[in-house]
């Protein structure tokens, strides 16, 4: 596995539960814990995984693996969780995989109980300690706006705040959004921000979202209540560890033709999971759910998300800059304001930036 996928493989822990706050201890297996894990495992995986064929077939693999001795040198729960997880991945090409060594893990069922009050709290204030994963509000030369968001909490939690940050872009002439390390999050959180780039009135239906244990679907639409609208260009810069949620945007807004996509392509995981206890504090993410875009009727699902523009991550933001301040000279009237933004673009296209002056107009 690439450095890049390994990477995108261990944020679908981080982003979805913190587990190292709630880390079970580890514990010994002999071979017939390790029997039952694997065969709790493949009846989690063919009932639940959001593709049977895939699921029957990397089940058979790990269970022949199992039964050859394969996994005799995982003698604890920590690294037959490890070794689980890896062939997982690499067995199905599906990072959403994940294991986990965790204590009091709830499975979904189909009536969840509603987390209570002190639960809800502590999650609000967890996401507020990140910042609610916007890492950075700046204006760059040339009123160019630049927010980079890490990941999408929960609507409930993070709807004020990119509003609120979307307030601060109101006056820029264009805006880059920063998504290269956004590992992903909630797709409803998605939808939210994606609907400040549309008119009032313009709803649209942004994507479908199919569970195989329920039979269900869910549409996901922009949403009519957000009252800050964003009219501007708008550019997502991406790199191989965007991911998930992540993804949706950047294909959102390239699939609702409303920006311009910048980067590298994306990490490719486009299927929702759940959580399933496998036994011995062992727990795994199991892709259950299918994404759908209602414009391209299909996604991103091993592919990932193209860039409009292909540059190595690094150079994303220059290039992005650098595009926007080309449109703006090209656009704006003769005199100061246009050689001031040719002046700007000059230094953008070099990587220059002006330095900060601290001593008072005409000292030397």
């Amino acid at each position: 596995m690439s450095g890049s996928k390994k990477f995108v493989a261990a944020v679908v822990l981080s982003t979805l539960v913190s587990f190292q706050a709630f880390a079970a201890a580890d514990t010994a297996l002999n071979a017939s814990g390790r029997a039952a894990i694997v065969q709790t495992l493949v009846t989690k995986m063919n009932a639940n995984y959001i593709e049977p064929a895939v699921a029957e077939r990397v089940g058979t693999a790990i269970a022949r693996k199992n039964a050859e001795g394969g996994y005799a040198s995982a003698a604890n729960t920590q690294a037959f969780s490890a070794a689980l997880a890896k062939d997982l991945r690499e067995l199905s090409g599906d990072l959403h995989f994940g294991t986990a060594v965790y204590e009091g893990l709830r499975e979904r069922s189909a009536n969840p109980e509603l987390p209570s009050r002190a639960k809800t709290d502590e999650w609000r204030d967890q996401t507020a300690r990140r910042g609610y994963d916007i890492e950075k509000v700046e204006r760059l030369p040339g009123n160019v706006g630049y927010i980079e968001l890490r990941g999408f909490g929960g609507p409930e939690y993070v709807s004020a705040a990119y509003t609120a940050a979307m307030s601060l872009m109101a006056g820029t002439d264009a805006l880059i959004l920063d998504l290269r390390r956004n590992g992903g999050g909630s797709p409803a959180s998605v939808a939210y921000l994606m609907s400040h780039f549309f008119p009032l009135g313009d709803e649209r239906h942004l994507i479908d979202m199919y569970d195989r244990p329920t039979g269900l679907t869910r549409q996901f639409w922009t949403v009519k209540t957000v009252a800050q609208r964003y009219d501007k260009p708008v550019y997502v810069l991406t790199s191989a560890r965007t991911f998930s949620a992540g993804e949706d945007f950047s294909y959102g807004i390239q699939a609702q033709k409303r920006g311009t996509v910048v980067g590298e392509t994306t990490g490719g995981g486009s299927n929702p999971v759940s959580w399933y206890n496998l036994g011995q504090d062992i727990i795994v993410s199991i892709p259950t759910a299918r994404t759908t875009n209602v414009v391209t009727k299909t996604n991103w699902e091993h592919v990932g998300v193209k860039p409009d523009i292909a540059v190595p991550a690094a150079q994303a933001l220059q290039t992005a800059h650098v595009a926007i301040l080309r449109n703006l000279v090209s656009s704006a009237k003769e005199g100061s304001e246009r050689k001031e933004l040719q002046r700007v673009l000059a230094m953008a296209e070099k990587g220059e930036s002006e330095k900060p002056v601290y001593t008072l107009r005409g000292e030397p």
